[in-house]
């Protein structure tokens, strides 16, 4: 029978280190001031996101910076516009008849693209469509993360280690973030990935919007209990099963 433990209470009473106060407290922000933060703020982040640990220490990535409120509102405009494309394709429900020859087709590519129109993404593309929700949420500031395909083992990984520097980085010192991952409605489009120079080995999946918050956000919101196996004894004996978590 396996032996299910709560944390020791003391290990998690010691007070938290001012790393671990920035990723308990750090939520997402979707509401920006217009003011940008400084360039010296950027630098310093990006600076966070170059010395993120990678596989073989390939670093497969590049970084660019998006200020230009003319490029910034060309990207929402036509993120916006491959959303409504895309569901136009995707929603087969708007009728009958859509409902019976569409939904076969519509089915396929939600099969094939599970992880991108999983039921959340999926649900934010259709508000986006239906000009119910922004989809850079008015940043002043866009940092776009490219992913360099020829990395070692998982670039995917490395490039998530990066950006989540950067954003802890940025919260450090006081500055908002968002991890947006619609930044691909724009990769469907050529004349983007042109603008981009998006063109193997790079491939543009992610971007962080930065800049201070309009409204507070930060603070510890409820997480999964996990039960964590404790392997401390021999190959015969079972793990210890503990409680991560209230």
């Amino acid at each position: 029978m396996l032996n299910t433990t709560d944390a020791p209470a003391a290990a998690m009473q010691s007070g938290w280190t001012p790393v671990e106060e920035v990723i308990l407290n750090r939520r997402s922000t979707r509401a920006f001031k217009k003011k940008p933060i400084p360039d010296w703020m950027i630098r310093r982040i990006l600076e966070a996101g170059r010395f993120a640990p990678s596989a073989g220490n390939s670093q497969p990535w590049r970084f660019a910076v998006i200020k230009s409120p003319e490029i910034l509102a060309e990207m929402e405009k036509d993120a916006i516009k491959m959303s409504k494309r895309m569901m136009f394709v995707l929603d087969y429900t708007r009728s009958r008849f859509r409902n019976r020859f569409l939904k076969p087709v519509s089915k396929f590519f939600i099969r094939l693209r599970h992880n991108e129109l999983h039921p959340v993404p999926y649900g934010l593309l259709n508000a986006i469509s239906q000009d119910r929700a922004p989809v850079f949420h008015g940043a002043p500031t866009l940092i776009l993360l490219f992913e360099d395909q020829r990395g070692v083992s998982s670039p995917a990984t490395d490039s998530g280690i990066c950006g989540q520097n950067m954003i802890l980085a940025a919260h450090g010192m006081g500055a908002a973030t968002c991890w947006i991952g619609m930044i691909k409605l724009l990769m469907y489009d050529p004349r983007w990935k042109k603008f981009f120079n998006v063109k193997y080995p790079y491939q543009l999946n992610n971007c962080i919007a930065v800049g201070w918050p309009k409204v507070k956000s930060d603070g510890k919101v409820p997480r999964e209990v996990q039960l964590v196996e404790w392997y401390e004894n021999s190959m015969n004996d079972a793990p210890r099963i503990e409680k991560q978590g209230e």
